[in-house]
């Protein structure tokens, strides 16, 4: 049997000089699951359940039809410009599980923040919870064919958002589109780092 090397995905390049645990963080229904799933490297670990009649008493997705939910974490891995790593652990959205929520925040560098326009005020915990951690966070808009369009300026004052927070539109079943959002993530990590050492 031949062994497994780098190149068929499974291991880590050699190439690489740097790794880095990021959350990708929102309300249920967001596009997290799926956004790992499209741009990780290796197979993604899943946890997603078939949602219960208890648990559709407590929960209340934003797309009618979504049947299962992630009850511990999503994980993927992705490689960016060859040397650069990020874990990415993904969130479950409900606030019941704010305890495992902040567990996985644990070493984590920064997060993507998803949010959906169609009910923006249920990104509002999880944008707070970033805050209450100090943890650095770019916001990607994750687009459904039946979003309502929100200018920038009408988007940031509706979440609260601080000037310094970028902000991006993605598409989470686009590996390009998902890949432009963590981008976007890791240079704001890089902006703030630089800035908290001058």
């Amino acid at each position: 049997m031949a062994s497994k090397t780098a190149s068929d995905g499974v291991y880590v390049s050699s190439g690489v000089t740097g790794a880095a645990k990021i959350l990708v963080v929102g309300p249920m229904g967001v596009g997290k699951t799926t956004l790992i799933g499209t741009v990780s490297e290796i197979k993604p670990l899943s946890t997603e359940a078939v949602m219960t009649r208890a648990g559709a008493l407590a929960d209340t997705p934003v797309s009618p039809g979504k049947t299962t939910t992630t009850v511990a974490l999503d994980f993927g891995r992705i490689t960016l410009d060859g040397d650069l790593v990020l874990y990415l652990f993904g969130t479950p959205g409900q606030q019941r599980f704010l305890p495992a929520w902040r567990e996985l925040a644990r070493g984590s560098l920064g997060a993507l923040a998803l949010v959906d326009t169609r009910d923006l005020e249920a990104s509002f915990d999880s944008i707070g919870h970033l805050e209450d951690l100090d943890m650095p966070f770019t916001v990607a808009v994750n687009s459904f064919p039946d979003s309502p369009d929100h200018g920038e300026a009408e988007l940031r004052e509706a979440l609260d958002l601080l000037p310094r927070t970028p902000l991006v539109h993605c598409d989470a079943r686009e590996h390009r589109s998902s890949v432009k959002a963590l981008i976007s993530l890791i240079t704001h990590l890089i902006d703030t780092a630089s800035e908290r050492t001058r």
